[in-house]
């Protein structure tokens, strides 16, 4: 096993996959996904960049703490999870640049290429459907750039794979506070993601869901829903000083697998989502069943 060496953690990432072919996913090309260009006459990639320089100016350690006070209490609405999937037929991301349909559509799309690919591990399908579940905050009036998009961690110095990270930063008020403007800030070396506070979104929430109402999804499903968004650690490599053997072992081989399906699969071909209810509807029943508290 390798041995921990304080801000010296290996990462999976491979090398060789840089020499291998680009891979092709419904006909679109992989570095065509997660495209940030700049182009202001383009309504899509102008509200994604509208919503990050929002994010990264209201983000603030304070911001976090204030948002774990408002939502971590779990009073602020009971629904079942089918209920608050329907709700995502209302929901377009503002902070995607693939995908301009109702979530609920990429819910349906990520689970069902989950489960051919993997048809014995049905926890795994339900979390492809769930996985973008905290949005539903927006429904109760929390501002999209507090709920979708990639995350970070705040506290410590920005990552610099972070999107739009040379100049959307610039009014966060933590990087003229030396408490969290250095590489560790508030954090030690290889504290594990665990003991780091994640910028505020879907993916914090929903993971705080499920834990608070008992959710047998198991810990790689959790972890999945956790980090999928944190794109700057996961794909661009940052962050690996904040980690520790497990999260780089365990918990990122796991996200980068979800992650496959849940960037892969966007596209304009609609699943039956009608017909695919009664499934997924079991599964829900068997994992994370009735009323929960949100």
């Amino acid at each position: 096993m390798r041995v921990l060496t304080p801000g010296k953690v290996t990462s999976l990432f491979d090398p060789s996959e840089k020499l291998r072919p680009e891979a092709i996913y419904e006909g679109k090309l992989e570095s065509q996904f997660r495209d940030y260009g700049v182009d202001d006459t383009d309504p899509i990639r102008l509200r994604v960049r509208e919503t990050y320089e929002l994010m990264h100016t209201n983000q603030t350690v304070e911001f976090v703490r204030g948002q774990w006070e408002k939502w971590l209490k779990f009073d602020n609405f009971r629904l079942s999870v089918k209920d608050a999937l329907i709700k995502l037929n209302d929901l377009v991301d503002e902070s995607d640049p693939d995908s301009d349909l109702p979530n609920i559509v990429h819910a349906f799309q990520t689970a069902e290429m989950i489960r051919a690919k993997h048809p014995d591990l049905d926890w795994f399908h339900l979390t492809g459907l769930i996985h973008d579940l905290g949005k539903v905050m927006a429904m109760y009036g929390e501002p999209q750039w507090a709920v979708v998009g990639d995350t970070f961690p705040v506290g410590c110095a920005w990552g610099d794979s972070i999107v739009y990270r040379k100049t959307s930063f610039n009014k966060n008020p933590d990087g003229r506070d030396e408490r969290y403007n250095t590489k560790y800030g508030i954090y030690k070396p290889n504290c594990g993601l665990d003991n780091v506070m994640m910028s505020w979104g879907h993916d914090e929430y929903l993971y705080q869901v499920l834990k608070h109402n008992n959710s047998k999804i198991p810990k790689e499903g959790l972890a999945m829903i956790r980090y999928h968004s944190f794109y700057p650690w996961h794909a661009g490599g940052d962050y690996l000083h904040l980690c520790n053997q497990d999260d780089v072992e365990n918990i990122q081989k796991w996200v980068l697998e979800f992650n496959k399906f849940d960037l892969y699969t966007k596209n304009n071909a609609v699943p039956d989502i009608e017909k695919l209810w009664p499934y997924y509807e079991q599964l829900i029943e068997k994992y994370i069943p009735g009323i929960i508290e949100w």
